[in-house]
């Protein structure tokens, strides 16, 4: 088969993440539940926004950190997302086209009521992140933003859950799946975040079922997604579902399930500075060794390289040489 121009398409939530420390005290008295993702409107952003202190702006984005990770590691990669023509949409698409990825999205205009998306992260002492995220232009996302041009050049396309949350998301993504099944392409499926699971638990079942070939999940969502306390009989009913399966199980390393085996990949010890991106960024090494040829056991060791690496700083884009850090742990490709 002649080679695809693209290894991973992404599309998501354009984001730029706004990171800032604080004390548990800070979480209580702002009203912010601690580890997990909250949708905020622009009013509460800038409120939030006016009460934290120091902040760094680092462009995000749940599956736009997967594609800068892949092409951080030399993949040939796109990332379709929306945002405005204003000075963090600049900042977003900068950043992103600097790490080698394609980012052709149309902007929303100067004039749009909705500003670029933004994420407010708190960071307490133990690491955890607690997201408050305000989607802007980015949940306007429609199937007149996918081209399938794009998709059919897709060896693999990347949805992320979170993008779920859109009013016409679900269209844009059946008109990518469609695009890249009919060129022989496959699609990989991230699961984002349990509450986000809970929102769209039906919508996410059909796909897995009809569509998905490759499952990115954490623990808690693969609990969510299939309503039990049981985490193997949750992972047996996915494996049944979904060619691979990998789930994340933060210090317990990562579970990957396919063709009836199952592998348990151990986390790389590592100081948690910010756990921000570590799912992200162990999908996109995932991708990137699976469409290197890598067996799929080592594709769940590398990804845990990169989570490690990621959670070791803040802010959800790679600061080492993550091909030197795979190197070191003499990998190699099956194929």
């Amino acid at each position: 088969k002649p080679m695809k121009k693209f290894q991973v398409v992404g599309i998501g939530n354009a984001m730029v993440d706004v990171l800032a420390r604080a004390e548990d005290s800070f979480l209580a008295e702002a009203g912010i539940e601690k580890g997990i993702m909250q949708l905020i409107d622009m009013e509460r952003a800038v409120e939030l926004y006016g009460k934290i202190g120091p902040a760094r702006e680092v462009s995000g984005g749940s599956a736009a950190n997967t594609i800068a990770g892949i092409a951080h590691l030399g993949g040939r990669t796109a990332y379709v997302g929306k945002v405005k023509d204003d000075q963090l949409g600049a900042i977003f698409a900068h950043d992103l086209r600097a790490q080698g990825a394609v980012y052709e999205t149309a902007f929303a205009p100067k004039d749009a009521v909705d500003e670029t998306g933004r994420c407010l992260i708190i960071v307490t002492p133990d690491g955890e992140r607690s997201m408050n995220t305000y989607l802007g232009v980015t949940e306007f996302l429609t199937s007149d933003d996918i081209d399938v041009d794009q998709m059919a050049e897709a060896e693999w396309i990347y949805l992320e859950g979170y993008r779920f949350d859109g009013p016409e998301s679900h269209a844009a993504f059946a008109k990518a799946i469609a695009a890249c099944k009919a060129a022989g392409g496959r699609v990989s499926l991230t699961l984002s975040d349990p509450f986000c699971v809970s929102r769209h638990r039906n919508a996410f079942r059909e796909m897995l079922k009809a569509d998905v070939d490759l499952l990115f999940c954490n623990r808690a969502e693969m609990l969510s997604m299939y309503e039990t306390d049981d985490f193997d009989a949750a992972m047996a009913e996915a494996a049944a579902e979904i060619a691979i399966v990998a789930c994340t199980d933060s210090a317990n390393g990562a579970y990957i399930l396919s063709g009836g085996d199952t592998w348990h990949v151990p986390a790389i010890p590592t100081d948690i500075v910010d756990a921000t991106g570590a799912g992200d960024l162990f999908a996109g090494a995932f991708l990137w060794a699976l469409t290197h040829g890598y067996a799929l056991e080592d594709c769940g060791h590398i990804g845990n390289i990169a989570a490690a690496e990621v959670i070791s700083h803040i802010g959800a884009r790679p600061e080492a040489d993550l091909t030197a850090l795979i190197a070191q742990a003499r990998l190699r490709p099956a194929t």
